[in-house]
This record gives C-alpha cells, sequence and structure tokens, in this order.
C-alpha cells in the first residue's frame, strides 16, 4: 500500500455514527430496526422483572393471608369480587363460583366443585397469558436479528464491490468504509438478539415457576372446598 492510501485510511471516520451516515438507505433502514428491536427488547425485559417481582410478593402476602387461619368469606370480603393481584383473582373466583353454588335455602347446587375449578382455571389462565405477554417478541428478536443484520452486511458488501469496481480502486481508502458499515449490521443483529434470547429463557422459567404455585394454590384451595362439601 502507497503512502497516500494510508494517509486517507487513516484520515476516514469510522465512528458509530459516521458508518451509519455513510451507510446505504438498506443498511440504515437495517440498522434502525435492529437498535429499535434492542431497545423493545430491554423494555419488555425490564418491565417483566418488575411485573414478576411484584407478582412474587403479591402471592406471598396473599398466601400468608390465606393461612392465617381467618375464616375464607371474612378474607373475601375484605379483598372484594375484583381484587388487582393474580393470587387474589383466583381466590376471589373460586369464592365466588362458591358463593353462587348455594341456594337460597343453603343447599348446593350440584356440580359446584366442578363449576369452581373452571372458574380458578380460567383466572390461572388469564394470569398466565399477563405473564407471557411480551415474551414472543424477545423470542422473535433472538430469532430473526442476526439474519436481518446478514442481510444489512451482504446487502453493504454489496454496495461496497460496486463502489470499488465505478471508481476502479481497491484501495483500503475505498474497501474500508463499505466493509465497515455492513459488518456494523451484523454487529446490531448480535446486540439484540443475544440479550433477546438469553432473557427469554431467563423469564419463560421465571414465569412457569409462577403459573405453577398459582396452580398449586387453586389445587389447595379446591382440597379445602371440597372438603366443606363432603362434610
Amino acid at each position: 500500500m502507497d503512502q497516500s492510501s494510508l494517509a486517507m485510511a487513516q484520515e476516514i471516520d469510522f465512528s458509530l455514527l459516521a458508518l451509519f451516515l455513510r451507510a446505504s438507505l438498506t443498511v440504515k433502514l437495517v440498522m434502525i430496526i435492529l437498535v429499535v428491536a434492542s431497545f423493545w427488547s430491554w423494555a419488555i425485559i425490564i418491565r417483566k422483572f418488575i411485573a414478576y417481582r411484584a407478582a412474587r410478593s403479591e402471592a406471598e402476602a396473599f398466601d400468608r393471608a390465606f393461612w392465617s387461619g381467618e375464616p375464607l368469606d371474612e378474607l373475601f370480603d375484605q379483598i372484594g369480587p375484583a381484587p388487582d393481584g393474580a393470587s387474589q383473582k383466583i381466590f376471589a373466583a373460586g369464592m365466588l363460583e362458591w358463593r353462587r353454588s348455594h341456594r337460597q335455602d343453603g343447599a348446593l347446587i350440584t356440580g359446584a366443585q366442578a363449576r369452581i375449578e373452571r372458574s380458578m382455571d380460567v383466572a390461572i389462565q388469564k394470569a398466565t397469558e399477563n405473564l407471557n405477554y411480551g415474551l414472543n417478541f424477545l423470542a422473535t428478536v433472538g430469532s430473526i436479528s442476526p439474519f436481518v443484520g446478514l442481510f444489512g452486511t451482504v446487502w453493504g458488501i454489496k454496495v461496497a464491490f460496486e463502489e470499488i469496481a465505478i471508481s476502479q480502486n481497491t484501495s483500503l481508502a475505498v474497501v474500508a468504509p463499505g466493509i465497515s458499515e455492513a459488518l456494523v449490521a451484523t454487529a446490531l443483529g448480535l446486540l439484540a438478539a443475544i440479550p433477546a434470547v438469553i432473557f427469554y429463557n431467563k423469564l419463560s422459567s421465571d414465569a412457569d415457576r409462577i403459573a405453577g404455585n398459582y396452580e398449586a394454590f387453586a389445587d389447595e384451595f379446591s382440597t379445602i372446598l371440597s372438603r366443606q362439601l363432603d362434610s
């Protein structure tokens, strides 16, 4: 490489902003999409960590109240038919159906146990859907971001070769900027995909554990009610 080409290469700005501004429109769009996907993924991750912590705290607080020995009717009257917490909603769904299953003379309507369990199952399903909401986006980002970044890289390299052909110059000053811009797209794809995959697995596992606790509580509550039905 001659000294003039080396001097030209050294004067090129390789900062991320400069690489973005020099990139073709297609590569710019790819970079913007990946950056937005990455920020959106982190927003979901942070929101889910906060939501899961709140869900665990609510479940622990309600579990203490449920097993405190306080009569279930009094506990239900305290939290009301439309509480905020997921555990409370499952309990309220069961208690509402329990009360509706009594006739005016105090006798139980046939099939009360099955209706109570279905009511709690519906509440659990809604709670589980809320826990998993947004995780599909993380899975999508984790699976397609590397390919989107690779597309940007391929397109950027194509444009770089076209510039080489037009200029009839293969010096570093001509080749390096285009290749660098193209590789940034791949880097952004990996930057978006890696955290999305890691936290998708983590959050999915946490959601399954929380949902499992809801189901365990519903089973215990159903067992308590079944004893009263049989007594």
